[in-house]
């Protein structure tokens, strides 16, 4: 359930908006391929606070000049992916993790996580199938693929 703020002036109590965490797969697969990652990333971007920190900025970074390096990717879709981040990464709130975490095999995995927590995120958006099947977290947080979520009316 969302929570409400407090009354603008003049107007009706708000809604607080869902803080979601888009992990780089999903934003990588949404500029460079389209498809239900891309619907996902643009109902987040409408709907949602998107929340990001240094070291996943630096993985949305890295990973499109590897895949374009080894060539997965054409030079259309790695202009597409650059210009395509970048909007997305100027409309999202940067946090800065105080706490590593240890939850994951991954260490790549972990700073998704440790985002996560330190956001207060309520929403990870993921095709990661090591996250997606964590159990009990030591803190709230609901793991959807980017399908799940497209499913989800009222995030």
């Amino acid at each position: 359930m969302l929570k409400k703020r407090s009354k603008p002036s003049g107007g009706r109590p708000t809604k607080r908006k869902n803080k979601i965490v888009i992990d780089t797969s999903v934003l990588i697969s949404s500029f460079a391929f389209g498809g239900i990652p891309q619907k996902a990333v643009t109902k987040a971007l409408k709907k949602a606070l998107i929340v990001v920190s240094p070291p996943l900025l630096n993985e949305y970074r890295y990973v499109p000049l590897e895949l374009f390096r080894k060539n997965k990717i054409n030079n259309e879709q790695f202009k597409s992916l650059i210009s395509g981040t970048a909007a997305f990464v100027s409309k999202a709130v940067v946090i800065n993790p105080k706490k590593k975490l240890f939850i994951c095999r991954d260490q790549k995995d972990n700073l998704v996580l440790e985002c996560c927590l330190e956001a207060g995120a309520d929403i990870l958006i993921t095709g990661d199938k090591d996250l997606l099947e964590i159990e009990n977290l030591p803190f709230k947080l609901r793991i959807y693929t980017p399908a799940v979520y497209l499913k989800k009316s009222i995030i």
